[in-house]
């Protein structure tokens, strides 16, 4: 089966704008140009437009899905299963977030008596699915499965009274971080206050406290870009001195 551009646009529910442009970047060439000019779009073309799609929908740009498409070790049936999953856990909140309110429902009219902890169970699962998928790979390589999963039970069970005291830490955290940086000083007593902090903040989510994993997650504030702008977003070079007053609160040399 061939298809023109607007067939395909019309198909696809992309349109021929787009299908042109994505031809004139190497996107997606059409299978061939008929004797009129109109370009004709093959079942090859079909199946990486829809890829590109699928690629699209995992939030992927589109300099970037060339590349993979075109890769010798691009795997069609991989990347199905990959969006299959993400397609899973998107149901998975949304059905969590529609239980949420279907209680809070229920408890307005009086029907149930819905706990505070119930009240935020399916933005809190949101949460973590978002961080899962953000740094679920480095943090689970460098701190262990059991670990993570301790972690993320901890959070899960969290109160919305717990919730508000880690936001306040943090807010605290980071105002002393702001005043510790214009000493210069990670030695300082700002510095070290939101060491400290830090320290409280992340008694909300490990079981246990460690000086050495402490110092480590520090490090990894500044080695990951990631979690490297999340810390800069208000001041560049926060998670450095964030690290460096760590090392200095716990006594773990970083040179190590």
């Amino acid at each position: 089966m061939e298809y023109t551009v607007n067939q395909l646009a019309q198909m696809s529910g992309v349109s021929s704008r787009t299908l042109r442009y994505y031809h004139e970047i190497g996107l997606l060439n059409p299978k061939r140009i008929s004797s009129s000019g109109y370009r004709i779009y093959g079942a090859k073309e079909v199946d990486r437009l829809q890829h590109i799609l699928l690629y699209r929908e995992m939030g992927i740009g589109l300099d970037h899905i060339g590349s993979l498409l075109d890769a010798p070790s691009f795997d069609r049936l991989k990347v199905l299963k990959e969006h299959k999953n993400q397609l899973i856990e998107k149901r998975l909140n949304l059905e969590l977030l529609i239980e949420n309110v279907e209680k809070t429902i229920a408890s307005a009219e009086g029907k149930i008596i819905m706990s505070d902890n119930e009240k935020f169970e399916g933005f809190k699962k949101q949460m973590l699915d978002r961080n899962e998928k953000s740094y679920g790979s480095e943090i689970r390589e460098k701190y262990g499965e059991e670990v993570v999963d301790q972690s993320n039970l901890k959070f899960l069970k969290m109160t919305q009274a717990d919730y508000q005291k880690v936001q306040t830490i943090e807010k605290e955290m980071f105002e002393e971080l702001k005043e510790g940086i214009k000493s210069k000083d990670p030695k300082g007593e700002h510095a070290q206050k939101a060491a400290l902090l830090h320290k409280q903040w992340l008694s909300f989510y490990w079981d246990t406290y460690n000086e050495e994993a402490h110092a480590g997650l520090a490090q990894m504030y500044v080695d990951d870009e990631r979690f490297k702008a999340y810390y800069d977003k208000a001041q560049p070079g926060t998670a450095e001195f964030l690290r460096d007053a760590v090392l200095i609160f716990t006594g773990v040399d970083g040179s190590k």
